[in-house]
């Protein structure tokens, strides 16, 4: 595996991975030229076997050794100390790795509803750290697909890859390009659409019918506002997680992965990956 070592942070054969902590410059940069940067020898790997063509590796030079059982391909290795690593992409990269990858088109939500029994459904999630954290819950617990508003955030950004722990790459997602729209799509695919509030009239969560349960597509809202009134009034039910001690909400992703639970608590067991 041939390696090229760094010593300029300004080195354009590293332009990918410059400034990685400007969220404003990322989202400008990687969805146009059709890449994204994943950060750590396990979301490396995990990027790899689901099929995405690495377009080059960023490796502490301390570290290299992590990937000496990888084949490379064409996709240049650069070694660089950790200061020029820090200046080149803003912050200290703990993990030591980082690959820059292409990205591959994405599914038609037609796509994913066709291969689901169960999804989530996503409205202005724009936090990084709660759409990668939904993600690793909906891999988990038996959701088969996730689909989001326009306004959501991309689920390739660094962060939100890192926190999933690389479950980006496991479960199907599409974007809707209408909202609230597209949740007749997902009525017509003969899903029912369970939109999760705080609502104190709201039909507690273990009381669905097992016709609500069986295709079922939770519906979630970004952390503080909820969900809107018109993508409430477009679902079937209004569903909530009982809370105990006055507490009225839990963060997005606990709560997605409550309601995952709940409604896969009687699937058969199934091993890990």
């Amino acid at each position: 595996m041939p390696v090229h070592q760094i010593t300029d942070p300004d080195d354009d054969r590293i332009a990918d991975y410059r400034a990685l902590t400007d969220v404003e410059l990322r989202t400008r940069w990687e969805p146009p030229h059709g890449l994204f940067i994943a950060e750590g020898e396990l979301v490396l790997r995990r990027a790899l076997r689901a099929g995405y063509p690495a377009r080059s590796y960023l490796v502490d030079a301390k570290r290299i050794d992590q990937l000496a059982d990888l084949d490379t391909g064409d996709a240049p290795v650069y070694a660089a100390t950790q200061d020029v690593l820090q200046r080149a992409t803003g912050f200290h990269v703990h993990r030591g790795v980082l690959a820059s990858f292409h990205r591959r088109p994405l599914p038609t939500a037609a796509e994913v509803l066709a291969a689901a029994r169960r999804v989530v459904i996503l409205e202005d999630v724009n936090n990084h750290t709660n759409l990668g954290a939904v993600f690793r819950g909906a891999a988990a617990l038996g959701i088969d697909g996730v689909l989001l508003s326009p306004t959501c955030a991309d689920p390739l950004y660094r962060r939100s890859v890192r926190v999933s722990m690389g479950e980006v790459f496991a479960v199907p997602y599409a974007k809707f390009s209408r909202w609230p729209d597209g949740l007749e799509q997902v009525r017509e695919a003969g899903f029912t659409v369970l939109a999760l509030t705080p609502a104190a009239d709201a039909l507690p969560i273990q009381r669905l019918s097992s016709a609500q349960r069986a295709r079922a597509a939770l519906l979630f809202g970004a952390e503080g506002p909820g969900l809107t009134g018109a993508a409430q009034s477009a679902s079937d039910v209004r569903v909530r997680l009982p809370m105990r001690r006055g507490v009225d909400s839990l963060n997005v992703a606990a709560a997605a992965a409550v309601a995952f639970w709940e409604l896969g608590r009687d699937d058969p067991p199934f091993g890990g990956e």
